[in-house]
């Protein structure tokens, strides 16, 4: 699984016909602390994350083409969750 912010959505006229119905964002991997780490990746968005929020992303391609129930899907990422924003405390 890889942390990682919602950086922005793919559009596309022409895809894979199990990518049709289905929303891809572009993810930043980030460590604990939000910084960048790596290069960004695609990931199927089932849950309909925002811009700049945390997401949780599953590697397992097998999980994701079960998902989308296509064997010969090309897409590998799955957004699992949304990580929450921590409360800040009033004083």
């Amino acid at each position: 699984m890889i942390l990682a912010r919602v950086d922005g959505v793919i559009v596309s006229t022409v895809c894979h016909p199990s990518m049709v119905g289905c929303r891809t964002i572009i993810c930043q991997p980030v460590d604990e602390t939000g910084r960048a780490e790596g290069a960004p990746v695609l990931a199927l968005d089932p849950l309909g994350a925002g811009q700049h929020q945390q997401v949780l992303i599953s590697t397992d391609g097998s999980k994701t083409r079960e998902y989308v129930q296509d064997p010969k899907s090309p897409l590998r990422n799955l957004i699992l969750a949304i990580v929450d924003e921590p409360e800040k405390e009033t004083a």
